[in-house]
């Protein structure tokens, strides 16, 4: 009985041995299993080719601060009083056209006065002439004395010089009385009536603000990368981002034809600073604003996008393919389905397109798929944009 119970003991030990044994194969066989098929696994992706394409570089700004070289104010050039305004806000002027016209009441009075002191000197230079003749005469016949002549010849140049001043005077008020017109220092239209009619103004007053906002201009501080895509005489396209085109400050008149929101400038460098062959990490391109649909006035406007007129052919990539927001990171796939991590050097866009510098080669694939999750060393499969 004993004897029975030792075998049945050891078969049941057998068998419990058996059966650890058999689950340690199962699950070592499972991890295997598991490993082989997360090796064996491949992800979907969007990708698209390192290519040379046709660009039109764009440069999404931030603020465009708009001024214009044609901005002057119409001062007073004498005291007096607003007598007449010839113009109203948004009239169009020409340089030199009356737009005001002030009164000094002192200044007919002097000029009558300095008339009156002309008329005295005119008639104190005839006696002395004809004092200055006579004693000519007797001096040529030595009928009179050397002092006597030297008196009356004196008299006469001062009686010359008081009416040359006399006459000064008078042709200084005659200049005092014009300034009593005030004219437009520009071609523009009146952006600011400052004062109104009846008012006392002063010498060197301004009166009114005339402006020419069909021309204006910006500068763009650019890294030289981007800047060297420009040159002089460059012509790109301004468009806004939003409606505050709208947003006048000075309240100047719309011209006909305007697009509203949808309305484009066309801007031309005028200038880049230093030139683009002298060394430097930064540049300012100095752009002209044609302006002649009367949306734009001197002030900041905020989102803006500027688009070269000029095509590029560059080596570039889309912009989704991008995994950082410095542009210096893109995922590619090796021929064996591998991704890689790579850091790159970009330019210019489009919005679509971005300009490779360094980095890639052309015909390399990149990914163009969210990036979240993705690694380095993983197997993928890639669909290629524009490839059934």
């Amino acid at each position: 009985m004993k004897k029975l119970y030792m075998v049945g003991l050891v078969i049941i030990l057998i068998l419990a041995m058996a059966m650890i044994g058999y689950g340690a194969w199962l699950n070592k066989s499972g991890e295997n299993q598991i490993v082989e098929r997360m090796e064996n696994r491949t992800i979907p992706l969007q990708g698209a080719k390192v290519q040379i394409r046709e660009i039109h570089p764009k440069i999404d700004l931030e603020t465009v601060n708009l001024y214009s070289e044609e901005m002057a104010d119409a001062v007073a050039l004498i005291d007096g009083r607003i007598e007449n305004i010839f113009v109203n806000k948004n009239s169009s002027v020409r340089r030199g056209q009356v737009i005001f016209s002030l009164v000094n009441d002192d200044i007919p009075l002097k000029i009558k006065q300095a008339e009156s002191s002309i008329a005295r000197a005119e008639a104190q230079l005839a006696n002395a002439k004809n004092n200055y003749a006579r004693y000519t005469r007797l001096m040529e016949r030595d009928a009179t004395s050397r002092e006597k002549f030297d008196e009356a010849e004196a008299n006469f140049f001062a009686a010359t010089a008081a009416l040359q001043e006399a006459q000064t005077i008078r042709e200084q008020l005659l200049v005092q009385s014009a300034r009593q017109d005030v004219a437009a220092p520009i071609d523009g239209e009146i952006l600011i009536i400052y004062r109104q009619l009846g008012s006392y103004v002063t010498a060197g007053t301004p009166i009114a603000l005339v402006g020419n906002f069909s021309t204006l201009y910006f500068s763009l501080p650019l890294d030289d990368k981007h800047a060297q895509q420009f040159h002089s005489g460059d012509r790109a396209e301004l468009s806004f981002t939003n409606s505050q085109i709208f947003r006048k400050a000075y309240d100047t008149e719309f011209a006909a034809g305007n697009l509203g929101d949808n309305q484009t400038f066309w801007v031309q460098a005028q200038d880049i600073l230093p030139p683009l062959n002298e060394p430097a990490s930064l540049r300012k391109i100095v752009w002209q604003v044609d302006n002649r649909v009367g949306l734009l006035e001197q002030q900041a406007y905020s989102g803006a996008v500027l688009t070269s007129e000029r095509a590029r052919k560059i080596l570039s990539v889309p912009l989704a393919a991008m995994i950082d927001s410095n542009h210096n990171s893109v995922f590619i796939v090796s021929p064996d389905g591998i991704l890689e991590r790579r850091t790159v050097t970009t330019g210019a866009d489009d919005g679509n397109f971005i300009e490779i510098l360094s980095g890639l080669t052309d015909g390399e694939t990149v990914v163009t798929s969210a990036a979240e999750g993705l690694d380095a060393g993983m197997k993928v499969t890639v669909n290629l944009e524009g490839v059934q």
